[in-house]
């Protein structure tokens, strides 16, 4: 945004001052509204994003909602409504008025019809909850307590279920945060506070049974029953499995586990935070996207960080190695020294030695080499897997009435026209609002186009769409100056794209890949 002084709506602004499609950031008292115009219509909303504060003056008018710039929430211009991951709360709505050429905001408005005005006067929506007809279901049962099942469960009520609900988590804490763990939490910048994505209130305002600290052992679909270990069983209409994945395990020689961490839960991140208070040098193992964001976060503490990793660029499988090569000397700039092309041989004692010989001295190892996902208890009652549970456009899995979602589920992409299982935080709670509705047969098929943020220092990449291979990368922009965009194709058809600096065009690829139909 810009340092030009905001238009005050309480005065009035011209019609003409925003064209079709068009956003004007201005306020209302204390609060900042965007104004919106979509052909005759203008809707008022909240100027920022529920999820992370994103202005959404900087975003994008699809049809009548708007999408935020920063991680493509988006929101109802009508009622306010979040109606896609990661944003879960909605934006707030201002009462529109009209007379000739000028538009007048005044006052916050309250639920009652919606809040778009084409000429006179109109009353507008507050925020607003959908409500459908449910089918005959009673009883559903959540496994996993992450992004897709807290998503699924509130996705549940929104839609009118009103049968018992209960999701069950091996977790020790309730559904968190889980991108903040590597980011700003890790860094120091997000309180312990900030990380639970809902209060204790709202599991008992939403009559959600939120069961923590108990691994399911074992779900006879047959009898429609998950038990838990000690023996309590839990009987369902319809289940969803969202138990996510878990980090993949090194072996290594000499190391004792007191020395090793991996970084998944909340509980893993305060681990981490534990020992950093009194470390100096921090090896990291994997240079991924994890385990990059933990090198950027522990830097950021004044702690000297070396990071060990097989590839010869990071993130180079992902991003190119152009864009690899890129982000390897951002960390370099920081500070952050690389052994790549090699792995951890031995720990003896703080002294960590590596394949080629090389040895860093060292106060603990963070592990971040991938994960797998979690998919022995969908496999060992019988449901068809493949490298994940696999289901279908549904997100049904192969028995009737159990859906899948999250790092588990392998599904059909229109897209790609491959079956796919992608690993990121805004897919899983997307596909857990897709769930929740069609465990209520309301038929919605999944089709949103897979989307994912890193940060690194003062540095975010943005990715939409999915890429296993491509046959070209084509950049536009500088990577120097830090402004850039790779597109990624096969077959002249476009997959995906990742963005430095060029938020509206992120979002503009989405749309755009929203558009291409299966070949």
């Amino acid at each position: 945004m810009n340092n030009e002084p905001k238009a005050d709506f309480r005065t009035g602004v011209p019609v003409g001052a925003i064209g079709d499609g068009g956003m004007l950031l201005g306020s209302v008292g204390e609060d900042d509204v965007v104004l919106v115009r979509r052909g005759n219509e203008l809707f008022a909303v909240g100027a920022y994003c529920s999820h992370y504060h994103g202005p959404l003056v900087q975003g994008l008018v699809v049809g009548d909602t708007l999408r935020c710039p920063l991680h493509h929430a988006c929101f109802s211009l009508r009622t306010g409504e979040a109606l896609r991951a990661p944003a879960l709360d909605p934006i707030d709505c201002w009462r529109v008025e009209r007379s000739g050429d000028t538009v007048v905001v005044r006052e916050r408005a309250t639920a009652i019809a919606h809040n778009a005005v084409a000429g006179g006067t109109a009353t507008v929506a507050g925020p607003a909850t959908t409500r459908r007809a449910p089918m005959a279901v009673r009883r559903v049962v959540i496994v996993g307590g992450g992004a897709a099942g807290l998503a699924a469960a509130a996705g549940l009520r929104r839609n009118g279920y009103e049968g018992a609900l209960t999701m069950i988590s091996a977790d020790d804490c309730p559904p968190c945060d889980r991108p903040n763990l590597s980011k700003d939490y890790l860094m120091g910048t997000a309180p312990a506070e900030w990380i639970p994505l809902r209060t204790p209130e709202f599991y008992a305002e939403q009559r959600i049974d939120l069961v923590l600290n108990s691994e399911v052992t074992g779900l006879d679909i047959a009898q429609r029953q998950v038990q838990v270990a000690g023996g309590k069983q839990y009987a369902f209409d319809s289940l969803l499995l969202a138990i996510g994945a878990t980090p993949v395990r090194l072996v290594i020689p000499g190391a004792a586990d007191a020395q090793l961490c991996y970084l998944r839960s909340f509980a893993d991140s305060r681990a981490i935070l534990a020992k950093a208070a009194n470390a100096q040098r921090v090896v990291v193992v994997g240079a991924s996207f994890i385990g990059l964001e933990v090198a950027a976060s522990l830097r950021k503490r004044g702690i000297d960080v070396h990071v060990v990793g097989l590839e010869k660029v990071p993130m180079a499988r992902v991003l190119g190695e152009p864009a690899g090569r890129f982000i390897q000397e951002l960390h370099q700039s920081q500070g952050v020294r690389f052994h790549l092309g090699n792995s951890v041989k031995q720990v003896n004692g703080r002294r960590i030695i590596l394949s080629d010989g090389t040895t860093v001295d060292a106060d603990f190892l963070v592990v971040g080499v991938g994960v797998r996902p979690s998919i022995a208890l969908a496999e060992g009652s019988g449901l068809a897997v493949d490298r994940g549970v696999s289901v279908n456009e549904y997100l049904q899995t192969s028995a009737p009435g159990v859906f899948a979602a999250g790092d588990i589920a392998r599904w059909p992409d229109p897209y790609s026209g491959e079956r796919i299982r992608v690993e990121h935080w805004v897919v899983a709670e997307r596909q857990g609002q897709v769930a929740a509705m069609n465990m209520l047969g309301l038929g919605e098929k999944f089709n949103a186009v897979p989307f994912f943020w890193s940060q690194h220092y003062d540095l975010t990449v943005n990715y939409v769409g999915h890429a296993e291979r491509w046959d070209s990368a084509d950049v536009e922009g500088s990577f120097a100056a830090r402004d850039f965009s790779i597109s990624y194709r096969s077959a002249n058809r476009l997959l995906a794209v990742a963005s430095v600096g060029r938020d509206l065009q992120s979002l503009e690829a989405e749309l755009a890949m929203e558009s291409i139909k299966r070949a």
